[in-house]
């Protein structure tokens, strides 16, 4: 849907709030709309243990409180690690598995006492790249992959996010090609940073195959490690380091939330 222009008014001149909830923190920091910048340094709780709904609203609440009358009436985006469809987790990952069908929406929303708009963490971070980070001006499709603990997938077309995609999980070669691939089983295999490009180029090949897109955007934290694997792959497609890196989720939540309150 293309955005009103009322929304892109609200996105080049405003700013909004975003908090990124993930297995180990929950962090959260207003952003400056127009730049694609904190305007505050960022708060981070560690996520509670265990991490039920109602533990992580309270510190979701936690977070956007420590700010003070300066989240005034932000709109607040926030990010989950699931997928997340009209509001509601129909998966969890590094959080409870008390989360699945929970509408996390309605739940934060009657917690803060004010409209939040949810998604998955991948997508708040390719939206973000596709609009001040690595792939800003980029038309096209733009697929943007997170490499961590698994593997989070963002598809972009023309600036518009094609949500949930989760395309860490297609299978390559018997496997769910994140178990293979992400970060995590390069640490666990103890593999080389050319031992593990050639399990990437499989992933990105069959990427390439599936979607033909215009860029590949490389997140996660092993992103600042870009020239160690990066040359190492041989695609049509360019192939770049995401340049947000960590502060992605906050800032594309930001974002989302603009444009869709």
């Amino acid at each position: 849907m293309t955005r009103t222009v009322s929304a892109m008014r609200r996105v080049s001149r405003g700013v909004g709030f975003g908090i990124d909830i993930g297995g180990s923190g929950i962090k959260g920091a207003p952003v400056d709309l127009a730049r694609g910048e904190f305007r505050a340094e960022r708060m981070r709780i560690p996520t509670p243990t265990p991490s039920t709904p109602a533990a992580v609203a309270q510190t979701v609440h936690a977070v956007l409180a420590s700010f003070g009358t300066h989240s005034g009436t932000l709109p607040i985006g926030v990010t989950f690690p699931a997928v997340i469809q009209h509001g509601v987790a129909r998966t969890a990952a590094n959080v409870d598995s008390s989360w699945i069908g929970t509408d996390v929406d309605a739940l934060l929303t009657e917690r803060l006492g004010r409209a939040v708009v949810v998604l998955n963490d991948a997508d708040a971070a390719g939206l973000a790249e596709t609009r001040y980070g690595a792939a800003k001006d980029v038309r096209g499709v733009v697929f943007v992959a997170t490499l961590g603990t698994g593997i989070g997938s963002a598809l972009i077309c023309d600036g518009q996010l094609v949500p949930n995609t989760e395309l860490g999980h297609l299978e390559l070669r018997g496997h769910d090609a994140e178990t293979r691939a992400a970060d995590s089983a390069r640490t666990r295999d103890g593999l080389s940073w050319a031992q593990w490009a050639k399990r990437l180029q499989r992933y990105f090949t069959a990427i390439e195959n599936l979607l033909w897109p215009d860029l590949i955007v490389v997140g996660g934290g092993v992103s600042k490690k870009a020239d160690k694997f990066l040359p190492l792959l041989d695609l049509r497609t360019p192939i770049v380091p995401a340049e947000l890196r960590n502060d992605g989720g906050i800032i594309g939540a930001a974002l989302h939330a603009a444009e869709h309150a």
